[in-house]
């Protein structure tokens, strides 16, 4: 019996289904969850959330947040998230382009205004990292519900 899994971000539903496995990147290191899990709450880090359902695996970047275990549900409430498919390279690269060259153009930028232009950044740079190391030809498994791509940089 597989295992109920949502993906929310700030602004989205970003995925739901079903799954054999969720491997998450959690603060200690990555966590594998299966049916019938010990309920946990943790915090996320920047880096690759895969779902595995018969055979076929999905990925998505998330850069933070945090993840919610049940026996037969795992939520995960991510800072941002985005399925590698989904990635629009030329928008990412194109933030990583803007943030380095605000950092680069103003060092004196407020603690705000940097740690924003660092966040966005480290997700660029995450979000161009996935669509290298997991981008396939061909597809992935159709999902009970993906809601497409909103990004927001």
């Amino acid at each position: 019996m597989p295992i109920h899994c949502s993906i929310v971000s700030q602004d989205r539903l970003v995925w739901e289904g079903e799954a054999d496995i969720i491997i998450a990147p959690g603060v200690e290191g990555e966590m594998g969850i299966l049916p019938h899990h010990a309920p946990l709450l943790s915090t996320l880090q920047y880096g690759y959330l895969k779902v595995r359902y018969e055979g076929q695996e999905d990925v998505f970047t998330i850069a933070g947040g945090i993840i919610e275990v049940q026996p037969n549900l795992v939520t995960v409430l991510a800072d941002a998230a985005e399925n590698v498919k989904e990635i629009d390279i030329a928008r990412a690269e194109a933030a990583r382009q803007r943030a380095e060259g605000l950092l680069h153009t103003h060092p004196e930028v407020s603690d705000d205004s940097y740690m924003a232009i660092e966040f966005a950044l480290r997700r660029s740079k995450l979000r161009l990292d996935a669509v290298q190391k997991y981008r396939r030809a061909g597809g992935t498994r159709p999902h009970r519900q993906d809601t497409g791509s909103h990004e927001t940089g």
